[in-house]
């Protein structure tokens, strides 16, 4: 899952701070969860999936 947010970060070109402003939560945050340091709960993850346009199935499993 954290390979696959970076991975779609990435993709589209946004920043932390962008990505993190869009999800309202600090870039630590992010850095964080790309780093695996700290889990995101599922209401984040599905927040994050949302944002990407990607199913939590394929955020979760990177597929």
């Amino acid at each position: 899952m954290l390979t696959m947010l970076k991975k779609l970060r990435k993709q589209n070109k946004i920043t932390q701070r962008d990505l993190a402003a869009a999800l309202h939560i600090s870039q630590t945050s992010v850095s964080k969860y790309e780093r695996g340091e700290s889990e995101p709960d599922l209401e984040m993850v599905i927040k994050m999936a949302d944002f990407f346009g990607v199913t939590v199935d394929e955020f979760v499993r990177g597929k």
